[in-house]
């Protein structure tokens, strides 16, 4: 057996990509922006404060993106 070759290249296109969906991007937007806002709320830590803003717009973005792929 060739050690070369890639077995991804020969899995259903469908599989292959099935992250790179809608839905599932949108939940994982969706869950760093709630977890963005709990580190804002949070009195806690303040490393957590002060990278709760950059967390919610990287969630911000992703969802954005998100909207742009096939359902």
């Amino acid at each position: 057996m060739n050690a070369d070759v890639d077995i991804a290249a020969y899995a259903h296109p469908r599989r292959r990509f099935r992250l790179l969906r809608r839905g599932p991007l949108e939940a994982i937007a969706s869950g760093v922006i709630a977890a963005g806002v709990i580190m804002l709320m949070q009195p806690f830590s303040l490393t957590l404060y002060g990278w709760s803003f950059a967390t919610t717009l990287a969630g911000t973005l992703l969802f954005t993106v998100a909207g742009r792929f096939a359902e």
